[in-house]
């Protein structure tokens, strides 16, 4: 019942790995004379790639046979290259069969090489938002770098992101293959311009921006080189297509329907032996793996039970009463907490001993089952008694189905979700399927296998009782068993175990509270201000029509690129992975600041999408039953244990622009009630005075100075009282740009001022705080000691990169190293708040805390009690932790957000 964000993509280019391994590797045979170095060096680079990112999901992507696309575009495409080695080629189909039996997806399409397969899939985890690696060493993939995706060699162990791209060929991602066209490629037989090398196609495009810009100002290139261009003007055209990596490739799957299998490790065994590969063989064999140490659950699904009489039921309660704990979950009709209903519910006592009690299933001859508002009846006593210990699965959920239910969840013992993140919050999912996988080296039924794909999915009632009983008493089973894994795991460390038992899982019970609770909204404000943004919306539209001299679809980018690049010829900042010019958001922002259209299309993007994510969607969301909109807050999502909320996402609501603060006013206190938010100030440089102990920092937080201003004054060598505005904004962002490990060049552009003059910023900055320099020394030591760092409460951040050869990627993890403790510090103390507050709201039946939102609790009160609640909210909040310097709460009053915040 959790979400989380997209998992991480390795694309692995295997055509590069393959040639590239034959001939770095050279006379390995098996002792009957068949050849293996391809074998050996494609399978330990993929070995590598899938420990090195445990958590992501890697593609292998090889060329078919035949000809492609480009050899109807030009006859002679790679026609030099000479024919393949015998002993290469007998080579890749044992790669093909040990890199399935490795449970790894393996993608050959017909027509297209590697590289379109590539690029599509890249493309469309870009546009996802998926972080996406292309591991090969074929230079033609930078041409696909963007935000999203990077390059990393993994012979050469570098990574290449859209700075590397600059940096290494001196041009952008988006003019590589104006790069590569003007070159030329003798290996694939790609003409280009006669004499023209990398130094050359770097100047032209420095010079001109683009291949059709050196086109069109070859009469301007002087001397031979010149009239080599001019020559070369004809069939330029065919090599920039030659050069495109084609990323539209229809394919029969999309990325989220690739799925990375369990390795299949008697198949394994057989192809490493038979091919000699003894170390493999051995670890293998013997079970001495670079993975976890996992314990293999037996389960017999056979031995589950179906209690369909009251007598069985009444004998089973008896059984769930006498046990130390039982683990169990509830099927439902809906994901949805506030609808969903019991359809079923699953128990289990032992390994292998796990019931299903079926209640309302309703499809066309269905078994006489149970009643369900008596089974309830009986079920309630035991569910609600505090003394009988639980043991579930995101018990959160649980709770919600069973309160629908009248029944009040207690005795919550143990959640398997929340140990497994507490253990580790980034070493993988913390659905029950991922962590039976990684701990029991279980496959657990699927719903997809019971219940169907897509439109044509049944709901769990439509399910037939004998499939749902194996699936939902499995689920309890494999959950019992989970918690009897974990538990000795978290037992291992004193300071995690105290954080699962005294943060953690009573958090459980409190968000629970809080989306019951739920927010009243004003439909009514909401549906004023999409009728407002509407009207603003066709004003826009107007406006950008008459700009641009003709109609067309502002959403379309084609027709915004055929506007901006050929019609008005604006300069093009950026390409798409196919070439085209960009118009995503970062260039129109670029754009905006010369051109008015492009202003205009920004505003009309950000309206657009404020209505259609909340004005228009928000009103849908208010459940008829309560009258109020209830979110989903994600307990196991974060790496650094910060809470997220989906259904509606509060946290992605804007507040620094007029339409985001109007939606925010129509989060209405009700009558005779007031609303109070109270927001921790500046807690993370807080964190890191406390953490840090420099003493500058923490004596300025002590005597309750702007600490932006007081950072002002010590950097800029002014006194206080003579710090302008502007200085204290360039201040503010050192202060927050340190602790998130921000460069001289990154504060450079944010502040608006030379890399230079930012980089003194930075020196002075540490000059002045030493003892701020000295923990991040001390840090980066310590995570690179142990792999991970802890925040004050002992929660552990994980740095799987932390000694990483690759220089970029443990500079980032270095990074991560230094904030994460403050961020999971944050974290922890509003959790800590949290709980602290719940002891007080659940007497107080008249007060509701009813959101959490970054650092923020908002709460509804009654008008005769606001003093009384705001002392003994903030209160709370800031002795939710002991630090060296005073934790300070904000508290605002308002009828709505807006005006409380």
């Amino acid at each position: 019942m959790t979400t989380s964000s997209p998992q991480k993509v390795i694309l692995v280019d295997g055509s590069s790995y393959l040639f590239r391994a034959f001939h770095a590797i050279r006379e390995m045979n098996t002792t009957s004379g068949f050849p293996t170095n391809a074998i050996r060096g494609v399978i330990s680079m993929i070995r590598k790639l899938q420990k090195d990112y445990a958590d992501s999901k890697v593609v292998v992507i090889f060329d078919a046979k035949g000809k492609t696309f480009r050899n109807d575009l030009y006859s002679e495409y790679k026609a030099n290259r000479p024919p393949m080695p015998d002993d290469l080629r007998v080579q890749i189909q044992p790669i093909h069969d040990i890199i399935k039996a490795m449970g790894l997806p393996l993608l050959v399409v017909d027509g297209v090489e590697a590289d379109d397969v590539i690029g599509t899939l890249a493309l469309e985890a870009s546009a996802k938002g998926i972080e996406t690696i292309v591991s090969t060493g074929d230079k033609d993939m930078a041409q696909l770098v963007t935000e999203h995706v990077t390059l990393m060699n993994t012979m050469t162990d570098t990574f290449m992101d859209v700075p590397g791209v600059s940096e290494k060929f001196g041009v952008r991602p988006d003019q590589i293959i104006d790069y590569l066209a003007l070159m030329g490629d003798k290996v694939d037989n790609i003409p280009g311009v006669e004499k023209c090398g990398p130094k050359t196609a770097v100047k032209w495009l420095d010079a001109y921006g683009t291949l059709k810009g050196v086109m069109e100002n070859a009469d301007q290139v002087k001397g031979k080189v010149g009239e080599n261009l001019r020559a070369a003007l004809e069939q330029l055209p065919l090599s920039y297509e030659l050069a495109t990596i084609k990323c539209d490739v229809e394919l029969d799957v999309t990325l989220e329907d690739i799925e990375v299998k369990p390795a299949d490790t008697s198949l394994l065994l057989k192809y490493f032996t038979e091919y000699e590969f003894k170390t493999w063989s051995k670890e293998l064999s013997t079970g001495k793996t670079d993975e976890i140490k996992v314990e293999k659950a037996t389960v017999d699904r056979s031995l589950y039970t179906i209690l369909s009489t009251e007598d069985a039921l009444s004998t089973y309660i008896e059984t769930l009463r006498a046990t130390p704990y039982f683990a169990f979950d509830t099927e439902t009709t809906s994901l949805n907490y506030m609808e969903a209903q019991i359809v079923g519910l699953s128990f289990a006592t032992a390994a292998n001993q796990a019931v299903y009690i079926p209640l309302a299933h309703d499809y066309l001859e269905a078994p006489e089952q149970l009643d369900r508002n008596w089974t309830l009846a009986q079920l309630k006593p035991l569910l609600e008694d505090d003394s009988i210990l639980k043991v579930g699965q995101n018990l959160k959920y649980d709770a919600h189905v069973l309160a629908n239910h009248d029944i009040q969840l207690k005795g919550i013992a143990h959640d398997t979700m929340l140990e497994s993140y507490v253990l580790n919050s980034t070493a993988s999912k913390h659905n029950m399927d991922a962590l039976a996988k990684q701990y029991l080296e279980h496959d657990c039924i699927s719903f997809e296998s019971i219940a169907g794909k897509g439109a044509k999915q049944l709901t769990f009632n439509q399910v037939e009782v004998e499939k749902a009983a194996e699936y939902a008493a499995e689920d309890a089973d494999i959950t019992l068993r989970l918690h009897e894994l974990l538990k000795q795991k978290l037992a291992k460390s004193e300071s995690l175990l105290t954080l699962y038992q005294e943060t953690e899982l009573p958090l459980v019970q409190v968000l629970t509270y809080m989306e019951q609770q739920g927010a009243y909204v004003n439909a009514t404000k909401l549906h004023q201000q999409s009728e407002e943004i509407k009207t603003r919306l066709a004003e826009l539209e107007k406006q950008a029509f008459d700009l641009a001299g003709e109609e067309f679809n502002l959403n379309s980018p084609k027709q915004l690129q055929t506007i901006f690049f050929e019609k008005l010829e604006l300069p093009i900042i950026k390409k798409t992975p196919k070439g085209q010019p960009s118009t995503a958001e970062e260039v129109l922002v670029e754009l905006s600041h010369t051109y008015e259209l492009p202003k205009v299309i920004l505003e009309h993007r950000g309206l657009a999408k404020l209505k259609n994510t909340y004005t228009d969607k928000l009103p849908l969301m208010i459940n008829p039953r309560t009258n109020r909109v209830h979110t989903s807050y994600q307990q196991a999502v974060t790496a650094t244990g910060r809470l997220s909320s989906t259904d509606p996402n509060l946290q992605n609501i804007p507040i620094r622009n007029e339409q985001g603060r109007k939606i925010r006013q129509a989060f209405e206190a009700p009558k005779g009630s007031i609303m109070v938010a109270a927001d921790y100030s500046q807690i993370e440089l807080r964190i890191m005075a406390h953490l840090s102990g420099d003493k500058g920092l923490v004596d300025a937080f002590a005597q309750g100075k702007d600490i932006h201003k007081a950072t002002a004054a010590e950097i800029m060598g002014v006194d206080e009282s003579e710090v302008t505005t502007e200085q204290r904004r360039h201040a503010k962002a050192v202060n927050f740009g340190l602790i998130y490990g921000m460069s001289a060049f990154g504060l450079a552009r944010q502040i608006d001022v030379g890399r230079k003059e930012a980089q003194a910023y930075i020196d002075i900055y540490f000059e002045r705080y030493p003892g701020v320099r000295d923990y991040m020394e001390r840090t980066r030591d310590i995570a690179a000691k142990q792999g991970y760092v802890e925040t004050l409460f002992g929660r552990r951040l994980h740095l799987p990169e932390i000694n990483s050869s690759n220089g970029m990627r443990r500079q980032a993890a270095e990074r991560t190293a230094i904030n994460a403790p403050m961020q999971g510090t944050a974290a922890d103390i509003i959790k800590r708040a949290m709980v602290k507050m719940y002891d007080w709201v659940a007497q107080e039946t008249d007060i509701k805390m009813i959101m959490q939102v970054h650092d923020e609790l908002i709460f509804e009160v009654p008008e005769d009690k606001l003093d009384e609640c705001k002392a003994k909210i903030k209160t709370i909040m800031e002795s939710a932790a002991e630090l060296d310097v005073p934790l300070v709460v904000d508290v605002g009053t308002g009828s709505n957000w807006d005006e409380a915040h």
